[in-house]
């Protein structure tokens, strides 16, 4: 019971991070989520992001729709979204501390540092919860 309850709220927390990260790209191009003075190079950072992004968020909402229909194919497949998760967490926190994104603004700090460590920590936590499940 625990087991599946464990994985109904990865699924669900899945498909509201690929959700996120949808929106996340609509706010950038539409309404502007730069900060105030970006560095130089943050503009050519960030636009090399949409496509893996948006790949990545397809893969958290099949990945979470698969968990929640309790096929085999979705532990694993939320697997790799783990490692997607991890690898774009760390390099943006790379590119943030490089660059004095944090210190921009509070509010810079606030969201850069929320998405960092959203996209590390459930990441690993989806890692570590559905490492013994492969194949299972």
């Amino acid at each position: 019971m625990i087991q599946r309850k464990g994985l109904k709220t990865i699924a669900i927390f899945e498909m509201l991070t690929g959700l996120g990260l949808i929106l996340f790209w609509i706010g950038f191009f539409t309404i502007g989520l730069a900060p105030e003075n970006p560095p130089q190079c943050y503009f050519a950072y960030e636009n090399s992001f949409p496509l893996p992004d948006i790949i990545l968020a397809i893969a958290l909402l099949v990945s979470g729709m698969l968990l929640l229909r309790n096929r085999k194919s979705g532990k694993n497949f939320s697997l790799v979204c783990a490692g997607g998760l991890v690898f774009l967490g760390l390099l943006d926190f790379s590119f943030n501390i490089q660059n004095s994104i944090y210190m921009i603004s509070t509010g810079d700090l606030f969201i850069n540092a929320f998405i960092n460590i959203w996209c590390v920590g459930f990441g690993a936590a989806m890692a570590v919860f559905l490492r013994g499940n492969l194949l299972a």
